[in-house]
């Protein structure tokens, strides 16, 4: 399944979205089949995404998701409910395994880029590797981060592009970096939603400013970018992670997601 993904990948307009941690059950195939409907009626190729385990959080006492085993579960589930695409984010090597034997696309967080046995674990599934660029990364330099993974015989590589430190609460996005990384021969996701984040602006939580994201997006899609990430929810003002920069649901099918066909 994972090379006729990567093909499909490679050639066509595609988004990756969902809510940001999996609160609840509910939530999730709730939103799960809304994205997955309305996907279809728009004809773009959608990959959904939850994480099962929030690891970078600003505080300790933030809610960090239901862990490797319920999470998966759970995404095992939205594939027997909707039939979509999954990914999710792996932290630990450990993890990459059993997350592979679930989910289409392994997510490597922007943090961790450079750790070397995570990469080569995602790589060694077989499936499909999405590296998030590191916040203090060039563009250019994503190359290391890619030839780790196609060290392992795995070419299915996606990069994402989230946005880089600038000061301190806030976030840049420089589309020269952007172009350097297209240049390094595989998909160029541009995940609008993480780059709009103000990183600690709330003291115990990050902060951001959602009405930046659609900008962003149809920016990148200027420079030739075909990978789409959002993340949304259906009361974000009240999520558990990334509320203020997640779109909410029914905003982003009945605004967003009619931009990105068009």
């Amino acid at each position: 399944m994972s090379e006729g993904l990567y093909k499909r990948l490679q050639s066509e307009k595609f988004l990756i979205a969902g809510p940001c941690v999996m609160e609840n059950e509910k939530l999730v195939l709730e939103t799960a089949e809304k994205l997955v409907r309305a996907c279809e009626d728009q004809n773009i190729l959608l990959i959904f995404k939850a994480s099962f385990d929030k690891a970078n959080r600003t505080s300790v006492d933030s809610f960090r998701g239901p862990g490797l085993e319920a999470g998966l579960a759970l995404l095992e589930k939205v594939r027997k409910n909707t039939g979509a695409f999954l990914t999710t984010d792996i932290h630990e090597s450990h993890q990459a395994q059993p997350a592979g034997e679930v989910v289409d696309i392994i997510q490597i967080p922007a943090f961790l880029c450079r750790q070397t046995d995570l990469l080569l674990k995602a790589g060694k599934t077989g499936k499909i590797v999405n590296i998030k660029k590191a916040q203090y990364l060039a563009g250019k330099d994503m190359i290391h981060p890619v030839k780790k993974v196609e060290s392992t015989g795995n070419k299915q590589i996606l990069i994402t592009e989230r946005g880089s430190f600038f000061g301190y609460n806030n976030l840049v996005v420089d589309f020269t970096q952007v172009a350097d990384m297209i240049e390094l021969g595989y998909p160029v996701v541009m995940d609008a939603t993480h780059s709009t984040q103000q990183p600690g602006a709330l003291g115990d939580r990050t902060g951001g400013n959602r009405k930046y994201a659609l900008p962003l997006v149809k920016a990148a899609m200027a420079i030739g970018v075909k990978g789409y990430f959002f993340e949304v929810h259906p009361d974000p003002d009240h999520a558990l992670s990334d509320g203020p920069n997640m779109i909410p649901l029914d905003e982003f099918i009945n605004t967003y997601l009619p931009v990105l066909v068009s």
